[in-house]
């Protein structure tokens, strides 16, 4: 996961200073030079480290800190806020014309950096938001790269522009337009080709469409995994076309994740998205002040309940909640519904890296794929079992566990697991808010994450280490 070897650092000099009872100047500068370290091993451009170091250690030798209360968490609030800023402070969205007219988005970037399958991702969120969204096929070098953007297209339910590898992009271009104008299309998102690095050839046709095209948001896409060269496309790109903001993709990978704390200081573009996955809602819109509380270890709550709201049903989660109130209580196809609207949201690990204080803990080993077995023993019940646990004898386990291919003690274990949850969940009330009115008990599904299914860390599998009592 992106940043979480700099998280791993920048706690444990967090650590350090909360621990003393007061801050002399040397602590300070002292925590900041492991904290400058640490940004130049994440790939911070160091002209970036450089002044944010300067500017952190400034306010933290300030007198307000050094006679504080508690220094340590001061210096941490600053750090914090340093970071917001480096990073952009506000977030910045596309704009967009008036739905009665054609808002034009031009892809750019680099080849593999994921900039077909990110056009179609934007598509798709637009259109959730009632946009009009027309994805235009201009990338005619690439071999079935017309093709993706149709696949890609397809899963979006996004209609897709194109005239083959035979007509210039500009030309096909203003043909999509017209093909916009008369079909009630309000946003053309243009696919333009890649090349494997910068060439004159590959700006030259950006350039043609932006000199004969009116464009609203140019938008590059940029490779998180490459580090200082992804600031340094960038940097070209704004230089010789001029880009409205960046979209970050693979920070979900192993990923020293420079890229995301240097773009904005070195261009002054924005970072409008991050790319964390593969599926539509793995593109997530970049809010600096929630990623800053990433990378020092406070959580992202606010991304996390939105990913709830986005992955649960309303009428599920109420016929749910109706259901553990009534006789027949929690069933295991509840929990095989929980553990897949988990996997909507992301997996455990991805619901993990967004909980407060996750990253000081340590231990934790997580595996989303060890949720396939408890599915495949879930399967291997009968409806009434499902339906009714407490009629699992010895020997239905023993003809589940045959069924699923694992060991009795997988399925016991299982079993306790579930029975775990179902308890809390009673305890907690399902939705993990009594009071106020149905409506805003309901709001972000079974609480607002507190009583959504398995965030209860009481053994839910996949989760190895300790039990987390959120």
């Amino acid at each position: 996961m992106a940043f979480e070897s700099l998280s791993e650092k920048l706690q444990n000099v967090f650590k350090n200073l909360r621990s003393k009872g007061r801050l002399t100047e040397d602590d300070v500068r002292e925590a900041m030079k492991e904290v400058k370290r640490a940004l130049l091993e994440a790939d911070v451009n160091f002209k970036v480290v450089k002044q944010f170091i300067n500017s952190v250690t400034e306010r933290a030798i300030g007198q307000e800190v050094m006679t504080g209360l508690n220094p340590g968490h001061m210096v941490i609030k600053i750090v914090k806020e340093e970071l917001d800023t480096l990073m952009g402070s506000e977030t910045t969205e596309l704009s967009f014309l008036p739905s009665n007219e054609i808002t034009t988005i031009m892809m750019c970037g680099l080849q593999g950096a994921g900039k077909t399958t990110t056009a179609a991702k934007i598509a798709g969120k637009l259109k959730q938001k009632g946009k009009k969204p027309l994805l235009v096929a201009c990338d005619i070098y690439r071999p079935a790269a017309i093709q993706q953007l149709k696949v890609n297209g397809e899963k979006q339910g996004v209609p897709v522009f194109s005239m083959g590898d035979k007509n210039k992009p500009v030309n096909i271009v203003k043909a999509a337009m017209e093909h916009a104008a008369g079909n009630g299309n309000n946003v053309v998102i243009i696919d333009t080709a890649g090349r494997l690095h910068i060439d004159e050839e590959m700006m030259a046709e950006l350039q043609e469409i932006r000199d004969n095209v009116t464009l609203n948001n140019v938008v590059l896409t940029v490779d998180a995994m490459t580090g200082q060269d992804a600031v340094n496309v960038a940097k070209s790109f704004d230089e010789q076309i001029g880009i409205d903001g960046v979209i970050l993709t693979k920070l979900d990978a192993d990923t020293r994740g420079g890229a995301a704390l240097s773009i904005r200081a070195v261009t002054g573009k924005p970072i409008l998205f991050i790319g964390m996955g593969e599926k539509l809602e793995d593109l997530e819109q970049f809010y600096p002040d929630r990623m800053a509380s990433r990378i020092l270890g406070m959580g992202d709550v606010e991304t996390l309940i939105e990913k709830a709201q986005s992955a649960i049903d309303e009428d599920a989660a109420q016929k749910l909640e109706d259901k553990m109130k009534s006789k027949q209580g929690f069933g295991f196809d509840d929990y095989l519904l929980a553990m897949e609207q988990m996997n909507q949201m992301g997996g455990i690990s991805s619901m993990l890296s967004m909980m407060p204080g996750m990253g000081q803990l340590g231990g934790v080993d997580v595996d989303d794929s060890v949720l396939d077995r408890p599915k495949a023993i879930i399967l291997s019940m009968t409806p009434s079992e499902r339906e009714n646990p407490d009629i699992i004898n010895p020997s239905r386990k023993r003809r589940i566990a045959k069924g699923a291919g694992v060991d009795i003690a997988e399925v016991n274990r299982m079993i306790k697991q579930f029975e775990q949850m179902k308890k809390m969940m009673k305890q907690m009330g399902l939705t993990g808010n009594k009071g106020g009115s149905k409506k805003k008990r309901r709001k972000g599904g079974f609480g607002g994450m507190g009583g959504f299914p398995g965030m209860g860390g009481m053994g839910m599998p996949g989760m190895k280490g300790p039990k987390f009592p959120f």
